[in-house]
């Protein structure tokens, strides 16, 4: 024992101030929210144990956490394809060897490192206000743009559009993924007369699918966690009629609008075990369509 503590005492020393910020403000405020999840807590007065109470309100009784999940699954299910597709459309076109390639990534990348600021949502807001640029474009065509912000029949969308614009990221792993895919098969294919679906459909998607499950799990977790763009663009309130209510937009509301911290920290450990059951489900389904090169040798 002292001779391992000898080895490693150095390594430990370094890691002292990681391991204490870990602890204490990581692990600490998990457990703690754990605890304030069976409570009545509003931070003026102290905790009060109340068992489920908050989970049976959630359950039965909340229309607008139901909301909140329907307008978080929609958005989920709208959003991640959508960026994923787009994404992977533009690697594939930035993978033909164009000049300037550098350029484009750098290009394509900007919105991901903007697309979480409250300036790009801000803007994002303008842009599909009643009399913003989206709407002045489609009224030189002759075309009345709806109300994006304002008819809950379409707001969600816009967010979806901001969601699938923040595609940099994803792109970048695709073009990574599409690199590394051996030049030898594709010209094996075209020997074999195949032609560019064929291809896709036989060499590329298969070869791609780990990269595609590793953005496909990335991905769904940050959809479940927007906040930023819904809060600026529903002021809060997850306007209009609840159609932008996110669950965490929902959640901060709880917390920091009505002090419910209680009742917030039973919801976040709901959506903690949303993102956990989804994040499962992409891993059990991925031994059907996600192949390793080990796997096939």
């Amino acid at each position: 024992m002292r001779k391992f503590l000898a080895k490693n005492a150095p390594g430990y020393i370094f890691l002292t101030p990681w391991l204490i910020g870990f602890f204490v403000l990581a692990i600490g405020p998990i457990l703690i929210s754990f605890y304030l999840s069976f409570t009545k807590y509003d931070i003026a007065s102290p905790p009060k144990f109340t068992g489920l109470d908050n989970f049976d309100y959630m359950l039965f009784w909340d229309d607008r956490f139901w909301q909140s999940l329907k307008v978080t699954f929609a958005f989920v299910f709208l959003s991640v394809p959508g960026t994923l597709i787009f994404a992977l459309a533009v690697a594939m076109a930035l993978d033909k060897g164009i000049r300037a390639i550098g350029i484009y990534r750098a290009l394509f990348y900007l919105p991901s490192i903007l697309g979480g600021s409250i300036a790009v949502a801000i803007l994002w807001r303008q842009l599909f206000s009643n009399n913003g640029v989206v709407n002045s474009f489609l009224a030189l065509f002759g075309i009345q743009g709806p109300y994006w912000l304002s008819d809950p029949n379409y707001s969600l969308y816009t967010l979806v559009v901001l969601a699938i614009w923040q595609f940099g990221s994803p792109m970048l792993i695709f073009l990574a993924g599409l690199r590394a895919i051996p030049t030898e098969l594709y010209e094996a294919a075209e020997i074999d007369a195949a032609g560019p679906v064929r291809k896709f459909f036989s060499i590329t998607l298969p070869l791609l699918a780990p990269v595609m499950f590793f953005n496909l799990v990335l991905q769904m977790i940050e959809a479940f966690k927007t906040f930023n763009s819904a809060f600026i663009i529903s002021d809060g309130r997850g306007n209009p009629l609840d159609s932008l209510l996110f669950f965490t937009l929902y959640l901060y509301n709880e917390a920091f609008s009505y002090f419910r911290m209680g009742y917030a920290s039973a919801l976040a450990w709901v959506l903690l075990l949303i993102i956990a059951a989804f994040t499962a489900v992409a891993f059990a389904s991925s031994r059907y369509w996600v192949h390793y090169e080990s796997d096939r040798g």
